[in-house]
């Protein structure tokens, strides 16, 4: 077998088996067990789920404290993050792909995907460059 890694972005709420039942409008089964802990999940895609706690708080990290690697992830799926660390007020990375460069400079080159970071002097930098601080903390979230 190969190894894989997932990572994909759910809104989750604790609900115990029972609560999810109730929820969806099912009955208790008689060989369940309603007191059983978990979350209620939900997808990108609307898709509603029922994770129990173990196997979901081993596949998913809450997203206040995320690793750089995890933030990176995100950026490419477009969405902004940011560290809690930071001091400005405000900035937040973003990924900016190179056929909008192409598109808003006139340049007929390939341009390539870049981070940018909106700055708390309301600029933007093309091309941020991460610190060995920002790429070892574990602080990073997401920015509305």
């Amino acid at each position: 077998m190969m190894h894989h890694v997932g990572t994909k972005f759910v809104e989750a709420r604790e609900m115990t088996r029972g609560e999810y039942n109730k929820y969806r409008g099912w009955g208790i089964p008689e060989s369940g067990k309603p007191a059983d802990e978990g979350y209620l999940v939900k997808y990108s895609d609307e898709h509603i789920d029922w994770i129990p706690k173990n196997i979901f708080e081993e596949i998913y990290k809450d997203c206040m404290g995320m690793t750089f690697g995890i933030a990176v992830d995100l950026l490419k799926k477009g969405f902004k993050v940011a560290r809690e660390g930071w001091n400005g007020k405000g900035m937040y990375l973003f990924l900016t792909h190179g056929e909008d460069i192409q598109s808003c400079t006139g340049i007929h080159e390939k341009c390539v995907d870049v981070i940018c970071m909106k700055t708390a002097q309301d600029t933007v930098v093309f091309g941020w460059l991460a610190s060995q601080t920002d790429m070892l903390s574990e602080d990073w979230v997401i920015v509305e």
